[in-house]
């Protein structure tokens, strides 16, 4: 395996200009789909990479209970300097495995509460809220998914506003944001050098449930509208991976799509530009990403059954 093992714990670095770009050129659609992707495939290699240099490292460990034919040179010998290495890829798994399972654990419970929270109401698709604090976010899963808001939010907006917030809502209900984000979620923990596609995610998303927006209200400027004043009064939803209209983020940047023309509908942006060398470029470090993972896998099973004594 050699010095390729490691390479899926930094090939993440190449999505960093398709993030950048992506956010700004590509079709918001088009964007959610390509960075979530691409994060959960980098995330599951470099995973995959920290379990390969954990079985190195827990075969040198006294008492472990793994045949003692793993800890043969013929294995050590495949994992460059793997007396450390293989021993700190131990609690750097540990600590992915923890952190992807807290997420999780979080967002089933903020999702648990909040449709405990909607029990008392009547089952329509708007939960309206008595509630002083303005905010409003979509809510899927249980018997049906729910657009919840509070009376001090709606209070704020006129009819035309209050409009575009639902379809909002709804857009982020109907294309199932919630997954998207809570892939980007998971894919930062696994792999730290993908946080800027977790950021990129979350905006993208939000552009495109804006852009559905003003596509149902036939308004770009109600929408605009409808944003800036729930970002001025509203607090954060209860998770990052519940969707909402004034979600934390580049709210300016959101605003001035919106009041400037739609994003171009083709999926692909044209070639030889910077835009489509950027996606070609993550796109090969995903596959070289995906490529050297099985490579390194394949080589350590193979090493491993051979030392195992019949």
């Amino acid at each position: 395996m050699g010095v390729f093992v490691f390479l899926p714990l930094v090939l993440p670095l190449t999505a960093w200009p398709i993030a950048h770009l992506a956010t700004q050129h590509l079709h918001p659609r088009t964007a959610t789909g390509l960075l979530s992707v691409m994060a959960a495939v980098m995330a599951v290699c470099s995973t995959l990479c920290l379990g390969l240099l954990m079985v190195v490292g827990t075969a040198q460990l006294p008492g472990n209970p793994l045949p003692d034919g793993w800890s043969d040179p013929e294995v050590r010998e495949s994992v460059p300097h793997d007396e450390i290495v293989g021993k700190a890829a131990i609690p750097v798994l540990l600590a992915v495995v923890m952190g992807c399972a807290r997420t999780l654990r979080r967002h089933r419970r903020v999702r648990r509460r909040a449709h405990a929270a909607l029990a008392g109401l009547r089952d329509t698709p708007v939960a309206v809220l008595p509630d002083d604090e303005p905010y409003a976010y979509a809510l899927p899963g249980g018997p049906r998914d729910r657009i919840v808001v509070t009376t001090a939010l709606l209070a704020c907006l006129n009819s035309r506003e209050r409009q575009a917030l639902f379809a909002h809502e709804r857009a982020h209900l109907s294309a199932r944001h919630h997954r998207h984000l809570l892939i980007a979620q998971l894919a930062a923990r696994a792999n730290p050098f993908l946080l800027p596609l977790r950021t990129a995610v979350s905006y993208v998303t939000e552009r495109w449930a804006d852009e559905e927006a003003a596509q149902s209200v036939g308004s770009r400027r109600a929408v605009a509208r409808a944003i800036g004043k729930a970002a001025l009064v509203s607090r954060a939803t209860p998770a990052p991976t519940l969707a909402a209209l004034a979600a934390p983020g580049p709210l300016p940047r959101r605003v001035a799509a919106l009041l400037a023309p739609p994003p171009p509908a083709r999926t692909w942006p044209p070639l030889f530009t910077a835009v489509s060398l950027a996606f070609w470029s993550a796109a090969a470090g995903a596959a070289l990403s995906a490529t050297f993972s099985a490579n390194s896998a394949v080589t350590l099973l193979l090493l491993l059954h051979a030392a195992t004594p019949l």
